[in-house]
């Protein structure tokens, strides 16, 4: 993993000076229990499907990835200088762990596992361009009956 130190002072500047929303208070709603959630994962790995088109550089559009894939079935179009894809390359659950909801839906400890997630292009991406995208997404995950997101930023 990159460190600030070893950036540029133009990268670190963009990272620090970045504007992100902020959340104060609590949760906005009371949570089901665990063994009644229906779990979607949204990451910004920029993963996407092979034969979807890639992320572009600071894209805000997203991809939807069926809860049916597989490791073999995605690619990584988040490229970078400062991006170390090893993590992704040797185990795809660093960035978009399926495998491990799928080990809990089985086991029972969560209701059941999505019938798709979505993809953003994490990075240098400003959360401003991701908004309407995000409010899309936010309606699909509404109408699969999904009550608990792990969101996965990369």
């Amino acid at each position: 993993m990159v460190r600030l130190s070893d950036l540029t002072d133009w990268d670190r500047r963009h990272i620090l000076d970045a504007d992100v929303t902020s959340f104060e208070g609590r949760p906005w709603a009371a949570a089901a229990a665990a063994t009644e959630r229906r779990v979607a994962i949204v990451t910004t790995a920029g993963l996407h499907r092979r034969g979807d088109r890639p992320f572009l550089p600071g894209a805000g559009d997203y991809r939807v990835i069926p809860g049916t894939s597989t490791g073999d079935d995605l690619v990584m179009s988040h490229v970078s200088v400062n991006f170390d894809r090893t993590g992704f390359q040797e185990d795809l659950n660093a960035v978009f762990p399926i495998d491990r909801l799928r080990e809990l839906a089985c086991d029972r400890l969560i209701g059941s596992i999505a019938d798709y997630h979505y993809s953003f292009m994490g990075g240098g991406t400003h959360p401003a361009w991701m908004r309407e995208n995000a409010a899309t997404v936010a309606a699909l995950l509404r109408e699969d009956r999904v009550n608990a997101v792990l969101l996965v930023p990369v």
